[in-house]
């Protein structure tokens, strides 16, 4: 079974129908993030299409301004959701100093629920990758994914020690940087992700299908000296170690 731990398969537009055919011919567990309440109701509504596409529920960072006021209201779909993500900080691309108050109370709000809750997180950590290491520590999380990890090596290695596991996706296609980045992540602490469609089309301009992720397999499986039927097999195994049941 391919896993695809990171995807917005709210973003497809029209090419939808084409994604999800492509995800069910291939057998590609799809774990479907979302940026908000909408992203994350319009992701139910298509997983009601393919059972291989699971929702989970969270608020990115560069929208947790608009949530940070009433994060009550958000409880019931936490409770309901089976992991939680997208969520995080970002100090890179959210240049607006004003909101990182904001994004800090959210992301809190949502490490207390995964901490009651007993459920994995999927982070998104860009300019704010200390910050969530401390944090992970405060909150005593030990089920994190760190999505499309690219910051210090220092860094890394902490993340690596404290236990987050780590999603290498499209970027290790094209950057020696993130190769280098994924040949010092742990086998077993390695599982693949597409964050498509976004993540290709940010990188190349193609708009990223969910097919791309065999890619992803036979770059992970020669930076790590192996077959990719092996590196697909570790990939599972990786992943259902950090999520149980699905």
């Amino acid at each position: 079974m391919l896993i695809d731990a990171h995807a917005h398969i709210d973003k497809y537009g029209a090419a939808l129908d084409a994604a999800l055919k492509q995800i069910e011919e291939r057998r590609i567990l799809t774990w479907a993030v979302a940026m908000d309440v909408p992203s994350y109701r319009r992701t139910l509504e298509i997983a009601e299409r393919c059972a291989w596409v699971k929702p989970t529920f969270g608020v990115h960072p560069n929208r947790a301004h608009e949530y940070a006021a009433d994060l009550k209201a958000l409880a019931p779909l936490i409770e309901e959701s089976p992991a939680l993500g997208e969520l995080g900080l970002d100090f890179h691309w959210v240049k607006e100093p004003e909101k990182y108050p904001a994004q800090r109370k959210v992301l809190e709000y949502f490490l207390a629920a995964a901490g009651e809750q007993d459920k994995a997180l999927n982070l998104h950590t860009k300019g704010a990758e200390r910050e969530i290491l401390d944090l992970l520590e405060r909150y005593a999380i030990r089920r994190a994914i760190v999505h499309w990890y690219s910051g210090p090596e220092d860094i890394l290695r902490a993340l690596i020690d404290y236990g987050a596991y780590f999603t290498f996706g499209v970027e290790l296609l094209t950057s020696d940087k993130i190769r280098a980045l994924a040949h010092a992540v742990p086998l077993d602490r390695i599982i693949t992700e597409t964050d498509n469609p976004g993540g290709l089309k940010w990188l190349t301009g193609e708009v990223g299908m969910p097919e791309v992720l065999l890619r992803v397999v036979d770059e992970l499986a020669v930076l790590k000296e192996a077959k990719a039927e092996e590196m697909e097999k570790r990939v599972e195994e990786n992943f259902r170690r950090l999520m149980g049941s699905f």
